[in-house]
């Protein structure tokens, strides 16, 4: 029985030694990222109120979320997302600001265990910034430039950003007239580009064929700047070519900085939140079957808490960027810094002036004694833990530095 206690629940793990101290150095550099940028840090409740995340707010699924209930019966969910809980925050506290907001958290997310998690955590740690009250293509574009910026600062060499336009996908179904459980049936096999499925509803439906022609092929609509001016020619729609327009216009603006490099297009990129409204985009690299990060516009979300703000944001799921990093054998990228002082049990009184003198400078110093290990040894402990230096102190209070 106290075995079994050791273990964690399925979907949770424990972190611990160098992998850890990578973790916490890879969430200071992406936070610094979002600092850098001039965002501010927020904190919302691990456990919120079954309704911030209900299906109208198009949140996940019900049955993915963890649920309680507090004494007067009320149900609570931990946080699945933090889309929503942000939005919620904001409209509490900066409803009446008339300058945009900017907003940066870090903390964990739960999603319980269903088809699609199947093997996966279902608590990860997340990073992330949300653009409130702009809804500007400026704004896309910081974005977007932050989670590049982000996905430098980890380390990545090669990744990807696939960015797409829901407004685009919602123009089609506007003009077809889908709308309900058949609207959120299409969008599943579209996201899942299962194109058989994807037909086989068509087909059983009243729509023009132009329209089923361009739902068909928006699977396929996928690839480099082009595969814009192919979207074009499918369609006379208004609000999918200004769907494009969009796309168009933001992509010239990340020429600026030579962001456009890290960027691709996908029309049929839909997600698992329905409260998206706009841009959408999903960061992919190497050594991961799953986006490291995600986001996007939602212009309405805020407005079903009681203050209509246009809003964008993304997340990246720190577990996952570092699965990566991990797979792709990179070396990481970490500070080391401060020092490992390993003493002889006589010299301790001189090991605690050294420590606390170095200390007092602000340096980091881990003090240990001396069990008769080799240097190498320490000089491996050191390094594990992000140490720069290794001081051995004799019997005699001589210091030595290892090298």
């Amino acid at each position: 029985m106290k075995k079994d206690l050791l273990h964690t629940p399925e979907g949770f793990r424990d972190i611990y030694n160098g992998e850890c101290n990578q973790k916490k150095i890879l969430e200071t550099s992406l936070h610094q990222v979002c600092l850098s940028y001039g965002y501010n840090d927020i904190e919302t409740p691990s456990m919120e109120f079954f309704d911030v995340f209900n299906k109208e707010r198009g949140s996940i699924p019900s049955n993915e979320m963890f649920k309680l209930f507090d004494k007067y019966g009320n149900t609570l969910v931990l946080r699945p997302d933090f889309t929503p809980s942000i939005s919620r925050l904001a409209a509490k506290y900066f409803e009446e600001h008339s300058l945009p907001i900017k907003l940066c958290y870090q903390g964990n997310t739960f999603i319980n265990d269903n088809k699609y998690y199947q093997g996966r955590l279902k608590e990860n740690t997340v990073i992330g910034a949300e653009l409130i009250d702009d809804s500007s293509i400026e704004a896309d574009l910081e974005v977007l430039s932050m989670l590049v910026e982000c996905m430098k600062a980890s380390g990545l060499k090669e990744f990807q950003v696939e960015v797409g336009n829901v407004a685009f996908y919602n123009g089609l179904l506007n003009e077809a007239g889908i709308s309900g459980e058949v609207a959120e049936e299409l969008t599943t096999l579209i996201r899942e580009k299962n194109y058989f499925g994807e037909e086989e509803l068509l087909n059983s439906l009243n729509i023009k064929e132009d329209i089923k022609k361009i739902l068909l092929e928006l699977p396929q609509l996928f690839g480099s700047v082009e595969i814009l001016d192919r979207a074009k020619s499918l369609t006379t729609n208004k609000d999918c070519l200004e769907a494009i327009k969009r796309l168009e216009d933001l992509y010239e603006l990340l020429k600026i900085s030579g962001y456009d490099n890290y960027i691709s297009f996908d029309l049929g990129s839909l997600s698992i939140h329905s409260y998206y409204t706009g841009i959408i985009f999903s960061a992919y690299t190497f050594g991961t079957g799953q986006a490291v990060a995600t986001g996007g516009r939602y212009d309405k979300l805020m407005g079903q808490f009681g203050s209509d703000k246009a809003s964008i944001g993304f997340s990246l799921v720190i577990d996952r960027l570092m699965a990566a990093i991990d797979r792709q054998g990179l070396e990481f990228t970490g500070n080391y810094s401060g020092t490992l002082i390993c003493y002889k049990e006589a010299a301790l009184k001189k090991a605690l002036e050294k420590a606390n003198a170095l200390r007092a400078d602000g340096q980091r110093v881990c003090l240990i004694k001396d069990c008769g290990k080799d240097h190498e040894t320490y000089k491996s402990y050191a390094k594990n833990s992000y140490l720069l230096d290794v001081i051995m102190i004799n019997e005699n209070g001589c210091e030595n530095l290892c090298k």
